[in-house]
């Protein structure tokens, strides 16, 4: 096993970030937090990535931030800036991400897996916000993602008891996009972010921004955004090509490059 905390992988245009701390349970620690915040940067700026995944070693996805060394040095408030860096460059990235969850994934480590678009389980899956457990509050997005997914009354169930459910439980909630059976997720999520991958990347972006805004804004609001949106959109060789290949039965190739003469 490697040395080091965060392992990138890249086929094609798909990347694949995995935890590396196995010993952990891929527990979050500081160079780990770090290896994140560069790895998603890195990937939100590079056009050749156009999917992510995000995983965990040694048959566990995370177990939350690493609290086994204690109170680091420094104000709390300059350690959770950190941390909400990761959380926003993920929530932000305009590339569609996986989270592909085997094991626990408890705390900050579900919040991690809640703030990629799609989650892909395996029914060996244990999620809990296991905050109130360690004398804590949400963080790493919790509080605004739960509400989101599940509506007020079973987001305050899960940060309020803190309890272990199993990856059904997680699907019933709208938790887990897809459980699929631990022989095949390997699979899956290769043919996910391939399909993924080959989607528009313009038009895309335009539509995971749209989402992420849309709980926070008037119908007037999103109205006005797809408008501005769809403009981008006709801006790229991708619309016409879709209706070429329409036209011609064919599969579009998108690429996302600016066509305006």
């Amino acid at each position: 096993m490697s040395d080091e905390v965060l392992l990138t992988s890249r086929d094609g245009s798909v990347l694949t970030l995995t935890l590396n701390r196995p010993e952990r349970k891929n527990a979050i620690n500081a160079d780990l937090w770090t290896a994140l915040r560069e790895n998603l940067t890195a990937a939100g700026n590079d056009p050749g990535v156009r999917a992510i995944v995000i995983t965990g070693a040694g048959g566990d996805f995370c177990s939350g931030a690493d609290l086994s060394g204690g109170v680091s040095a420094g104000h709390p408030l300059d350690r959770m800036r950190g941390i909400n860096e990761v959380a926003l460059l993920l929530h932000e990235l305009p590339i569609p991400s996986v989270a592909k969850v085997d094991g626990v994934a408890v705390g900050a480590g579900w919040n991690l897996a809640l703030g990629c678009d799609l989650v892909v389980a395996t029914p060996r899956a244990r999620f809990s916000q296991i905050f109130a457990r360690r004398g804590l509050s949400l963080d790493f997005g919790g509080s605004w993602l739960l509400p989101k997914l599940v509506g007020l009354q079973q987001a305050k169930r899960l940060a309020l008891l803190a309890e272990m459910i199993d990856a059904a439980e997680a699907q019933r909630l709208g938790l887990v996009t897809w459980v699929v059976e631990p022989e095949e997720i390997d699979a899956f999520v290769t043919d996910l972010g391939e399909r993924l991958a080959a989607a528009p990347p313009v038009a895309i972006a335009q539509s995971k921004a749209l989402l992420n805004e849309g709980a926070d804004r008037t119908m007037r609001d999103a109205l006005s955004s797809e408008a501005r949106t769809q403009t981008i959109n006709f801006a790229t060789a991708d619309a016409p090509a879709a209706f070429e290949a329409f036209k011609a039965k064919t599969d579009p190739v998108f690429t996302g490059e600016w066509a305006v003469r």
